[in-house]
């Protein structure tokens, strides 16, 4: 029997997101997402409860503030003391690995959906994905769009507005389009 949709997608390889499995998981998370979107501050132990239904066990010890997107949440590896603040977008439809102590500012995004450059593929309805990791100590400015298949280093700032498309190192501060290393902390 051969791999089904889910499992080619988690690979990285070109998968068919129409796919019922992963339709019906896509929806779960939206459902998700919605509720946790709705609730307040006063609502800590059901914001708990919805986090830990949509990211697993990675949800312990993380502070989202809402409104919040994912595509499917058990993807998102988070480590110890995560913080996104509002409007934070994460497609994941491989796998996130984010250490301890990550502070992602407002309207952060973190892509590993991506789709063929070659048009007759595109247009075939399959997509594919690259992992995403992200260091511990890691500052997220404002607005950051972190693309696929990149890794940050531990102990480094990217600045507002930024968009990563390559990978950068530990102990530095970067920035710009493409983000760029600015100095070494």
């Amino acid at each position: 029997m051969g791999k089904t949709e889910k499992e080619i997608m988690l690979e990285g390889g070109m998968y068919l997101p129409e796919d019922p499995e992963l339709v019906a998981e896509r929806n779960t998370a939206r459902l998700l997402f919605q509720q946790y979107n709705t609730t307040t501050d006063n609502d800590s132990e059901q914001r708990q409860s919805i986090l830990k239904q949509l990211l697993g066990s990675n949800a312990e010890s993380v502070k989202i503030e809402p409104p919040f997107y994912c595509d499917y949440g058990y993807n998102i590896l988070l480590g110890k003391n995560c913080f996104f603040n509002f409007d934070c977008v994460i497609l994941d439809v491989c796998r996130v690995y984010i250490g301890d102590n990550l502070m992602a500012a407002p309207k952060v995004q973190i892509y590993t959906a991506t789709h063929p450059l070659e048009a007759t593929l595109r247009n075939s309805g399959r997509e594919l994905g690259e992992e995403v990791k992200i260091g511990n100590n890691v500052w997220l400015g404002g607005g950051c769009i972190i693309c696929p298949g990149v890794t940050i280093g531990d102990n480094t700032t990217i600045g507002a507005g930024s968009v990563v498309t390559r990978d950068i190192p530990s102990n530095v501060f970067a920035a710009g389009n493409p983000c760029k290393v600015i100095k070494t902390i």
